[in-house]
């Protein structure tokens, strides 16, 4: 009797290491995926080796097109749960559009870097305008308007508008500044209330500033926010792990000090 391809496609599983390479995920992070009841394995072998059939490589796609996304981590468990077929392909039209946006972004920031490069070997000139085309500071306007009201967003916008081109690369560049101040921090082991990581957080608040002056609690909340949030975490954490958790403790300090 010969079988059917699509239902032998559909009962193959696979072992945790070809699941890793397959994925570019690791071993470690399917484990812990598993031990959180985020990725539990379709089967175990008697010799405790995880394996994983069609439904979970499906369900792993859904978490890391979520990661991608910069979805924290609770929220994707919430998401993935949904044991219904029509939520599922609801829910990844929608990441499917989130991506499509994000893929038209990404070719807009390559066409600028191109038209650089072309510019920079004819010896030609771009305008500032042209220079930063693609680089949209509204990513997550929408997610700001919920969480922060109308009032607060617009008035940002019309500070960021009213820096013109030069003063938005500024303002960019000195939060570059902070961040990578605080990687050089950590690598250094300088602790929060130290006079250097006092001096970044100044920079900090500061740089937030331009568009809202937040009080010991926000600043407080919004720092706080910085480590519980995965998006906000990795942008600090690149330079180096722990950064925004150092920003975090050395914010409640200089809050202490300054704002109270």
């Amino acid at each position: 009797m010969r079988t059917n391809p699509a239902t032998a496609s559909a009962a193959e599983t696979v072992d945790i290491s070809k699941l890793s390479r397959m994925s570019g995920v690791t071993s470690r992070t399917l484990r812990h995926y598993d031990a959180i009841g985020l990725l539990p394995p379709s089967d175990t072998t008697p010799d405790g080796r995880r394996r994983y059939g069609r439904d979970e490589v499906l369900r792993l796609q859904h978490i890391l097109v979520l990661r991608e996304l910069g979805t924290p981590l609770g929220d994707i468990a919430t998401i993935v749960e949904a044991d219904d077929p029509a939520v599922t392909i609801a829910t990844l039209r929608d990441h499917l559009g989130a991506l499509t946006a994000e893929r038209d972004r990404f070719a807009r920031l390559a066409a600028t870097v191109a038209t650089t490069i072309d510019s920079l070997e004819r010896g030609t000139t771009m305008t500032n305008e042209q220079l930063l085309d693609g680089f949209e500071h509204r990513k997550y306007e929408p997610e700001a308007r919920e969480r922060w009201g109308d009032d607060a967003v617009d008035r940002s916008n019309a500070r960021w508008k009213a820096l013109g081109t030069e003063g938005q690369q500024r303002h960019l560049d000195a939060h570059r500044e902070v961040v990578e101040a605080l990687g050089a921090a950590i690598r250094v082991g300088f602790a929060p209330d130290s006079d250097e990581v006092q001096e970044i957080v100044t920079k900090h608040h500061a740089w937030l500033s331009l568009f809202w002056t937040p009080t010991a609690e926000t600043y407080r909340g919004i720092t706080q926010m910085y480590v519980d949030d995965e998006r906000f975490r990795r942008n600090y954490d690149e330079v180096a792990p722990g950064a925004a958790a150092l920003l975090r403790d050395a914010a409640d300090i200089w809050a202490s000090r300054h704002l109270s």
